[in-house]
């Protein structure tokens, strides 16, 4: 039996990070290991692996079942003690049974919800967009209209369950009587029989069918968001509710911009005068060219905040991340003879000497009057 990988492993973040943590681990590695970008042998399964923690640690109450149960919790298994008591509610139930006389349900099974993935642009992230899906579900069979008969002829009550669609079971045991619920086996709970099947479904009432939906992408989403869509899963059994339908984001990368939280980071190149004389820029962000004013001195690696030029924060609250600007002083690798005119022009007014600045210049004056003997 293959034993599963700790979920906090696999995103390689400690088990009291936070929410904003376990989201940056799962875009680094989902961005690392996605299939459309690398195509070594195991990528896929390892993406796999790192979107199935993400689901569970990035929903509060399966990461807190999890911690408690481990994996068993994960997957809704926690707590499952009592094995063979698979047709009662709880523990309440059975208690409820043995001793009270009492009666326990199966009610109609809840439709299954449906998943799907999709990839979008970075700028769809960042401003929403509506998005159109293909998916494949259950539907009433569009023939009989989920009736399950052929159209014409009529559905007649069950005889099992007298069109209820359950059939009660009468249980003595050592600690009494006891009665339970269950789905009726003659029509499946749909509470009546057709003697003319229809001849699209073969009276199942439904079929799989592909349909396109439309939904609304928030702004703000991110890589690892997942989008809930009520009711749009695969129907449920008579009387039940339908499933509902989960979209998992992806987020391409984008050329210039790096997204952290609701901040949008870029690299802005400029070259040693402007760095040193400073200069008002016109800089792209994802609103479009904005005004940005570089002070003269400014030194590479040196950022700059552009305030509200950031991702809409994900909720609607109006709050926008900022845009931070890193710049890059570019040094120039080949010089036409006028630039290196006035570059030694430069270097001449600013003098010849190299020597390390603070208590190092300290240090490096020393060493020289060691050497020549005047500091002995």
């Amino acid at each position: 039996m293959t034993t599963k990988t700790d979920f906090y492993e696999t995103l390689g973040v400690a088990r009291n990070a936070t929410a904003e943590d376990i989201k940056k681990a799962y875009r680094k590695l989902a961005f690392q290991f996605h299939p459309d970008r690398n195509k070594d042998a195991g990528a896929t399964e390892r993406f796999k692996e790192i979107s199935e923690a993400y689901q569970v640690l990035s929903d509060p109450e399966r990461r807190a079942s999890y911690d408690q149960f481990g994996h068993a919790g994960a997957n809704g298994a926690a707590g499952r003690g009592f094995e063979g008591f698979e047709g009662f509610g709880g523990l309440g139930d059975i208690f409820e049974s043995f001793f009270g006389g009492g009666q326990s349900s199966q009610g109609p099974a809840r439709g299954r919800d449906l998943e799907y993935r999709t990839t979008i642009t970075f700028m769809e992230a960042v401003f929403g967009a509506e998005k159109e899906f293909d998916i494949n579900r259950i539907e009433p069979c569009e023939r009989c209209s989920g009736s399950r008969a052929e159209p014409g002829t009529d559905a007649t009550q069950c005889a099992t369950c007298k069109g209820s669609g359950q059939v009660r079971r009468v249980q003595r045991s050592i600690f009494g009587q006891f009665a339970q619920m269950s789905t009726c086996s003659t029509c499946q709970g749909e509470g009546s029989t057709v003697s003319s099947p229809c001849t699209q479904c073969k009276g199942a009432g439904r079929e799989r069918r592909q349909r396109r939906i439309s939904v609304n992408v928030p702004a703000g989403v991110d890589a690892g968001s997942r989008i809930r869509i009520r009711s749009e899963g695969e129907p449920g059994d008579t009387g039940a509710t339908a499933g509902d339908l989960y979209i998992h984001i992806d987020v391409e990368q984008h050329e210039i911009f790096e997204r952290d939280g609701d901040d949008v980071l870029m690299k802005l190149d400029i070259n040693v005068a402007r760095a040193a004389l400073g200069a008002t820029t016109q800089v792209p962000t994802v609103d479009g060219l904005k005004e940005l004013k570089i002070p003269a001195g400014t030194q590479s690696g040196q950022a700059f905040r552009m305030r509200d030029f950031g991702v809409p924060h994900l909720g609607g609250s109006g709050r926008r991340g900022d845009q931070i600007v890193i710049v890059n002083v570019a040094i120039p690798k080949k010089l036409d003879e006028r630039q290196r005119e006035l570059l030694e022009e430069l270097a001449s007014t600013m003098g010849d000497d190299i020597s390390p600045e603070g208590e190092e210049g300290n240090w490096f004056g020393k060493m020289k009057d060691f050497v020549s003997g005047d500091g002995a």
